[in-house]
């Protein structure tokens, strides 16, 4: 995981939206066991897994829902173990002490447990029965297992005597007699499931304790012996399984799946691929693709419900379980590790099969191992894409092989050339435009709209959002529709929430994505005001239910569309006013969290509707925004930066820049523009110990207050005394010439990022091989520790996609804007309006321009001087960008 996804991760945590808090919520529970994690994060996710168990695992109501459902209850039970033997103590939820109880168990229990496992793998043609006794061992030996290695098996003849029971169990073949015809009771068999469990024993070992590079200095030993006596006799016996796939024998589903994980994990140490290196071509593609191929399974699944058989390969549970899944991880740690030797043959592999298909008649065609292939390049796409010469070959293949079976009568082929084409939707298409879909775009909408009809799938709603977002205003005409639509759309999501409980979370994403989909239309047709008012009435039942503490899983996605609604349609409407005091009500009861969020319509309403805002009373908008502000304000338990948008609201400078007069009268009556100006003073002169300012660090602080503080140069003199004049003078050029500064260097910033994207990909092709690190020098277990020190230094960059406040107070830097704010400031350069301002005041009042000119000394006449010869240069900049926006139209 990237620093820039952890971050996002980090942040969905805390997210009031149900799905992407239980997205982020697996994703933590995968950095709890991830060692190159900081332990601050993995305790966080811990302490979060540990708390919503014990909440959620058995409610105390009987007749409350049940939020775990027992398919994931399962999963849990079969990886809890696992997972907290790979973290370090200070994550287990029992201490040293708790568990010396468990302890004692296995010293007493193991020495007789061994005695009757042998006894019980010795029987001669041994009953059913048996195989129930040496599965129940199996999990006693998995579970002492999963919290450590116990002290006893650190033996080596003891540890000996079980592994010698457990691979005479794997060599062992499973007896003919007795197995079940049907499959699904066939692979609970007790003899299969014995197989099942001696596998995940042996995988266990391997994987956790059997990995030098993995273990502390004193398990090592342990890991050593194990690779030495063990792991290259369990992939013998591993591979000798695997052979019932070449003979069409039958293999259950979870055995294989664990089999090619132990091979999966092999790919990476050097001695094991050795070992499978003279047969890697079979296993390659006698084995392993065979597996990607479409089977009988699939065929009578997507007879009887092809909606479930799509639906089933986005599934993350049938992914821990499913052959298919192992396969392609394979595959792809195979290309990633070993590419330089097994990239090549697979990709020439794959072609054959591509031509096989185009040759043959469409009698004979070979469906299924043509949707193995796509399945393939589907599974490998990032690496094709960074790799020479496959990269600059994608979108002939996509256009050749790809992009035809959209067509073909076989609907499992129009499935995968789908799911392929949208692993490559990202790359650049030289020979595609949106003119092919231009023509057909109502009954592209009208399938979509049918299909949503159908199914609740938040790819469907992307879809359409992308669509939306490439035509723009060509979409105007169909814009009304488009949210009719998809306002029923939503509609439909919330019912299916609310009339189940137990629901997946497929309709709760949709829901969300009809809103951003929406959002997106209202964005598209910005410039067309009229139509707002042509669908304001098809929205305003979405934003009047949601603005309500019902719609807090859906509250910011709504805020959105309130903003866009506020700010591009013509007027404000009364209809739409309504809407302020749910906003308000919301605010104070719950809705804190989304006080940033809230602040952008607020702003709309009251910069947009501002002589309404002004005179009604009733509801009186003044005195519940100024409630709500000084309640926020006032609140001793909320952090400064929790309260930040409160007076971004009412930004004093922005007020004097409007209305200088007015702001000064208002200040004079509360008795406070003292107070004010000498803080405001002070904080533009604060410094830190480096010398640069302490606040206004952003270019919209800076320019804020340079607008203002020009605009009390222009007020008569009886209004700003010469002392005071002569301070506010100097304060503007000193900002002016900061802002200037700053502006530059964030231009210079952006131009050398996109230098850097244009060689994104150089680097890409070969950096995971191990051949490249035994080039360099490197075996494994030196390249891993590069990586583990390259890791630290990328977990030390983390911190710098936390916020200001929360790393570094005494940060030097200024920064820029990273809120694409919208404002009627936006159009005023304070350049220009400052040197218009001088001049006219040089212009009115002489006498008072000439006594402050004499006052400053040769620093701010040269300052006063750059800064007007710079004003020149905005003025020919914005002519010209004018002049190239109306060519452009």
């Amino acid at each position: 995981m990237d620093l820039q996804s952890l971050a996002v991760v980090l942040r969905a945590a805390l997210s009031h939206v149900p799905e992407e808090r239980k997205a982020a919520e697996e994703s933590l529970n995968q950095i709890i066991v991830d060692g190159s994690c900081d332990m601050a994060v993995r305790q966080v996710a811990s302490i979060h897994f540990k708390n919503f168990v014990a909440k959620n695992w058995s409610p105390n109501d009987p007749e409350e829902s049940q939020k775990i459902s027992e398919s994931d209850k399962s999963m849990v039970r079969e990886n809890i173990l696992g997972f907290i033997v790979q973290v370090p103590p200070l994550l287990r939820f029992k201490s040293e002490e708790e568990r010396i109880p468990l302890y004692h168990i296995v010293e007493e229990s193991f020495p007789r447990l061994l005695s009757i496992f042998g006894k019980l793998v010795q029987i001669v043609n041994p009953p059913i029965e048996v195989a129930d006794l040496i599965k129940l061992i199996c999990k006693i030996f998995w579970s002492s297992i999963y919290l450590e290695i116990p002290k006893q098996l650190f033996d080596p003849n003891v540890f000996n005597a079980w592994m010698s029971l457990f691979i005479n169990l794997l060599e062992r073949p499973v007896p003919v007699e007795g197995q079940p015809l049907d499959s699904d009771v066939r692979k609970s068999w007790g003899w299969w499931k014995v197989k099942k469990w001696t596998i995940h024993i042996l995988n266990r070992l391997y994987t956790r304790f059997g990995d030098m590079k993995l273990q502390k200095p004193e398990s090592k030993a342990f890991a050593q012996m194990f690779q030495k006596n063990y792991a290259g006799r369990i992939l013998g016996c591993h591979l000798q399984l695997l052979n019932a796939i070449r003979t069409g024998d039958y293999l259950p589903d979870r055995v294989i799946n664990l089999v090619l994980q132990y091979l999966t994990n092999s790919v990476t140490k050097n001695s094991m691929y050795q070992m499978m290196q003279p047969q890697i071509d079979i296993i390659l593609f006698e084995i392993i693709f065979p597996l990607m191929c479409f089977n009988d399974n699939d065929q009578k699944l997507w007879d009887e419900d092809p909606h479930e058989y799509v639906r089933k390969g986005y599934d993350i549970i049938e992914d821990l379980y499913s052959p298919r899944t192992a396969a392609m991880d394979f595959v792809s740690e195979l290309v990633r590790k070993r590419g330089k030797s097994n990239l090549q043959k697979f990709i020439h592999f794959i072609v054959d099969i591509f031509r096989r298909y185009e040759e043959a008649s469409i009698e004979v065609k070979p469906y299924r191992q043509k949707d193995g292939a796509l399945l393939a390049i589907g599974t490998l796409c990032d690496k094709l894409k960074q790799t020479d010469p496959y990269k600059s070959e994608l979108e002939r293949m996509l256009v050749q092989h790809v992009f035809p079976e959209f067509n073909s009568h076989v609907g499992h082929l129009r499935a995968k050339a789908a799911w392929v084409a949208g692993q490559y939707a990202h790359i650049s298409f030289s020979d595609q435009d949106l003119n092919e879909i231009r023509p057909i775009l109502p009954q592209l909408l009208d399938e979509f709209f049918k299909l949503m009809n159908e199914v609740e799938n938040e790819d469907l709603v992307f879809t359409l959002e992308t669509i939306v977002d490439k035509f723009g205003e060509e979409m105007a005409p169909y814009a009304l529709g488009l949210c009719q639509n998809l306002a029923a759309a939503f509609w439909r999501c919330m019912a299916s929430q609310e009339a189940d409980d137990e629901a997946d979370d497929s309709g709760a994403l949709a829901a969300v994505g009809c809103l951003r989909a929406i959002s997106t239309i209202l964005e598209s047709v910005s410039s067309l005001p009229q139509l707002f008012i042509q669908i304001e009435p098809t929205l305003l039942p979405i934003m009047r239910r949601m603005l309500t503490s019902d719609g807090q899983d859906v509250y910011e996605e709504v805020l959105e569309i309130v903003s866009y609604m506020t700010f591009f349609s013509p007027t404000i409407s009364l209809d739409m006013w309504s809407l302020w005091p749910l906003m308000m009500e919301a605010l104070n009861d719950w809705a804190i969290d989304f006080f940033e969020n809230i602040l952008v319509p607020l702003d709309n309403y009251v910069s947009r509707g501002t002589d309404h805002f002004l005179a009604c009373k009733d509801p009186d908008y003044q005195q519940s925004l100024w409630s709500a502000l000084s309640s926020i304000m006032m609140d001793q338990n909320m952090e400064d930066s929790d309260i930040e948008p409160a007076p971004k609201l009412i930004e004093i400078s922005n007020a004097l820049y409007y209305n200088p007069t007015l702001t000064l009268a208002i200040l004079h009556k509360l008795g406070v523009v003292t107070e004010i100006f000498n803080l405001w003073f002070g904080m533009l002169e604060q410094v830190k110990k480096s010398g640069v300012r302490a606040n206004f660090k952003r270019e919209h602080d800076k320019k804020v207050c340079c607008l203002g503080l020009t605009s009390l140069i222009s007020l008569p003199a009886n209004h700003i005394p010469v002392e005071a004049l002569n301070r506010i003078f100097k304060a503007t050029l000193d900002l002016l010439v900061a802002y200037k500064e700053q502006v530059a260097e964030s231009k210079k910033q952006d131009d050398a990022d996109g230098d850097d994207m244009d060689g994104f990909d150089a680097d890409e092709d070969e950096d995971d091989e191990v051949e490249s690190d035994k080039e360099m020098g490197l075996d494994d277990e030196d390249a891993d520790e590069v990586n583990g020190l390259h890791l630290q230094k990328l977990a030390a960059e983390a911190r710098g996609f936390q916020p200001a406040d929360e790393y570094d107070d005494d940060s030097d830097d200024d920064f820029s804007d990273d809120e694409e704010l919208q404002s009627p400031i936006d159009e005023v350069d304070p350049f220009i309006l400052f040197v218009e301002t001088v001049q006219g005041l040089q212009a009115s009042d002489p006498t008072k321009f000439q006594n402050l000119m004499q006052t400053l000394d040769f620093r701010y006449q040269a300052l006063a001087s750059g800064i007007a010869q710079h004003a020149e240069e905005r003025r020919v900049e914005i002519e010209k960008e004018k002049l190239e926006k109306a060519n452009a139209q």
